[in-house]
């Protein structure tokens, strides 16, 4: 059986048809027509119904931002959507002849990469999507963490630093201000302004009228100096989180997804070297494995088709 995941962005919705072994077979994307609820929903019906023509499809799972309940029925917030206590899979029933389940999109990506991707051989398993935000989800022996209420495994405010830096959500301190794309950017500038190091990323700042992530991104695959210190910078934050994740979790492998996580073992060395740094009772504890998630921009709807299949099974 086929089942169809769809994946709402901030900037993008995608959706494919996927097989029982992860494998896309049709897929379709479009603008998120953000600041338009209605319009989305008209999107996600839209976009259901054209990729279920020709195949065997009997559910279909949607993968949105924010905080989904425990039935993955309602969108309690998510940030960038006027969704608020959203009953988004009653309306989408009620407009498809198919089973439908609503996850979270962090969630639906790590999911992914349990059943499919990094994660295959390991039964605990800890994702960190390392974006513009950071996104997580927890596989705890062989099941998706989603908490009493259903918004657990939000890992990106986990505080790290009391009264930090202002987070969107509300809090200060949190892992999400200091271990980010948005992160990393404000760490390349705070690097240029020193100079030193910083001469190349302040000289690109100075002839660009600003720094953007690709600039940084750019500067990290040509081996400059000042952008790998706030990669290093950025790794740090992220191994200090996970020494804490460790403390309660227990993992064996962190997965580092997200755009960032495209710069590898630049990345992940820093990072490792800050939880070992952060372990408690460190040297008498094994270390998880450190890796970077492999299905990238697909993992969302591989996630929620594949979510969807087993809700629709075990009905």
């Amino acid at each position: 059986m086929h089942a169809i995941g769809i994946d709402i962005g901030g900037t993008k919705i995608a959706g494919a048809v996927v097989t029982e072994a992860g494998e896309i077979v049709a897929e379709d994307r479009l603008p998120t027509p953000s600041g338009d609820s209605e319009a989305i929903i008209d999107a996600v019906v839209g976009m259901i119904e054209r990729l279920a023509v020709g195949y065997d499809v009997a559910a279909a799972g949607v993968a949105a931002p924010g905080f989904i309940d425990a039935a993955q029925s309602v969108v309690y917030y998510t940030p960038n959507i006027s969704w608020r206590h959203e009953p988004l899979r009653e309306r989408l029933l009620s407009r498809l002849d198919l089973a439908i389940t609503i996850d979270n999109d962090a969630n639906a990506a790590g999911w992914a990469e349990y059943r499919f991707g990094a994660g295959q051989n390991v039964g605990d398993m800890t994702m960190l999507t390392i974006g513009t935000g950071v996104g997580g989800a927890i596989v705890n022996q062989g099941r998706l963490f989603r908490g009493g209420f259903g918004a657990g495994a939000e890992l990106g405010h986990m505080r790290v630093v009391p009264d930090g830096l202002p987070c969107g959500c509300g809090a200060r301190g949190c892992i999400e201000q200091y271990g980010s794309g948005r992160a990393l950017l404000r760490m390349a500038n705070e690097i240029a302004d020193v100079g030193g190091i910083g001469l190349q990323l302040a000289n690109v700042r100075a002839r660009k009228g600003a720094l953007s992530g690709p600039d940084v991104a750019d500067l990290i695959v040509a081996g400059d100096s000042g952008a790998i210190q706030a990669l290093r910078e950025l790794g740090g934050w992220i191994g200090q989180a996970c020494a804490s994740l460790s403390a309660v979790l227990d993992p064996q492998m962190f997965v580092i997804g997200g755009g960032v996580a495209v710069a590898g073992d630049l990345l992940l060395d820093p990072i490792r070297e800050a939880y070992v740094a952060n372990l408690p009772a460190r040297g008498y504890h094994p270390e998880p494995v450190f890796t970077i998630a492999q299905l990238v921009n697909d993992a969302g709807v591989v996630g929620a088709a594949d979510l969807a299949r087993l809700h629709y099974n075990a009905r």
